[in-house]
């Protein structure tokens, strides 16, 4: 993992998220641990870090974020469906109150036609406010692009949270 890459947006959400009162959880498939890795290595990051789930399996997930296997059978656990009911999950599996999740294809095997290595779906959400939902298609990546690119995403869609929550957050 490159945390070179990773320090300064993950350093700005814990600020955002410690001048908020925000507690954040991870809940990851592909990324297997990258996001709360990117904000661990940071000093300090426990006060505003709450905990992680490395959910890599279906009954991974099942088990850890509670996400129904029916979900999964019916829409794959690389979907929208999925990534919203892991943030769900690891927010109601926790004391956060900002949650990410993801799940996706990061390759070189595992795509098929419909679900294309590079497919990532993500998930993020503050406690009590609407999901937002983000598919990206990385195309032809390496793992590690795939992965790391996946990271970035998910730093933009927490800062959305963020954006977004103007008025709902206390300062």
């Amino acid at each position: 993992m490159d945390s070179i890459l990773f320090q300064k947006p993950a350093a700005a959400l814990l600020e955002r998220s410690r001048k908020s009162g925000i507690k954040i959880v991870t809940a990851e498939s592909c990324t297997g641990g990258m996001i709360a890795a990117a904000f661990t290595d940071i000093a300090g990051s426990s006060d505003v870090f709450e905990r992680g789930f490395v959910t890599y399996s279906n009954e991974a997930k099942a088990e850890m974020l509670g996400v129904e296997s029916g979900l999964i059978e019916t829409h794959g656990a690389v979907s929208e469906a999925v990534a919203r009911a892991m943030v769900e999950g690891a927010i109601a599996n926790s004391r956060a109150n900002l949650g990410i999740a993801v799940t996706g294809v990061a390759g070189p095997g595992g795509g098929t036609a419909d679900k294309p290595v590079g497919l990532v779906h993500l998930a993020a959400c503050l406690e009590g406010q609407p999901i937002l939902h983000r598919e990206i298609r990385l195309g032809d990546l390496s793992r590690q692009e795939i992965r790391q690119e996946t990271v970035l995403v998910a730093f933009n869609l927490m800062n959305q949270i963020f954006d977004q929550a103007d008025g709902v957050l206390i300062p």
